[in-house]
This record gives structure tokens, sequence and C-alpha cells, in this order.
């Protein structure tokens, strides 16, 4: 059975290291260290430091990108919204004005692959240009769950 990728960027209001970013870069050990002892979590992008934020992402010091792989869509679907990282993703507000296009994608990927964050963005260009399909998709297409509708995931 294949494993599900996903890519989520955002593009940060302000410098990472700005004041006003303290209470989300604060938190991001504790929502990666959650996320890593959750039921079915395989594996995330991450550098020396243990996170992705100084990853260069699309030429912009502002864009963070979270790519990671679970063994299902229910294991990531039960991380994001029945663990702290809903907390911090309902506050996403404060640190990250809404992106004007598709900013979310999943796809498959057979069990061993890791995908590369080059992939991942090529993903969801895909996505942005061609809209969902089999291979490359949003919670929309997971119609099997409920989670992200209660919680009015975009």
């Amino acid at each position: 059975m294949d494993y599900v990728a996903e890519l989520n960027i955002a593009r940060a209001q302000y410098d990472l290291d700005d004041p006003r970013m303290a209470d989300f870069m604060d938190n991001l050990d504790r929502v990666n260290a959650v996320a890593e002892r959750s039921p079915g979590f395989v594996w995330r992008l991450k550098d020396e430091t243990g996170n992705a934020t100084d990853l260069p992402v699309m030429d912009d010091a502002r864009v963070v990108a979270n790519l990671t792989v679970w063994e299902s869509v229910e294991d990531l679907e039960r991380f994001v919204f029945n663990t702290v990282h809903k907390k911090i993703y309902d506050r996403r507000g404060e640190w990250f004005p809404a992106m004007k296009k598709a900013h979310f994608v999943m796809w498959w990927v057979s069990p061993g692959d890791v995908p590369t964050l080059d992939e991942a963005l090529a993903r969801l260009d895909r996505l942005r240009e061609e809209g969902p399909s089999d291979d490359v998709f949003g919670w929309e297409r997971l119609t099997k769950l409920k989670l992200w509708m209660q919680k009015q995931c975009a």
C-alpha cells in the first residue's frame, strides 16, 4: 500500500527572526516532536538544525515548507487536527497571510521513497495549473475523511 506525501508552504508576514514570529518559531520543535511520535509518521524534511526553516524555498527567505510522509491519510489527518499542531494551525493568520494560490498538496509515494523539495514544489505547481487529480490533490479529494471538513481546513 502506498504512503502519502504532503507539502505545505507559507510565506511569513515578517522575517523568521522577527519577534512577531517568535511564538511560531518557538513551537516548531514541539510540533515536530509530536509529529515524529505520531502513529503513521514516516519522514519529514529537515536540515542539521532539525527544522526546515533555513532551507531555501522559491528564492524567498520568508517562505517556509513542511514536507512529510505518512503511512496513511488518516494518520496525517489525525496529526493535523487532533494534536498540538491544530493549536498552532489555528493561529496561522498571525504569522502567515492567506496565499492566493494553492499552498498544500498531497500525492502517493511508494514505501521507502523520500520526496525532494523540488519534486514536492513541482507537484504543487501541477496542482495549481491542472487542479486536483489522482496524482496531486488536497483534502477535498479524500471524501472518506471528515476531520478536515469539521475543522474547516483550506
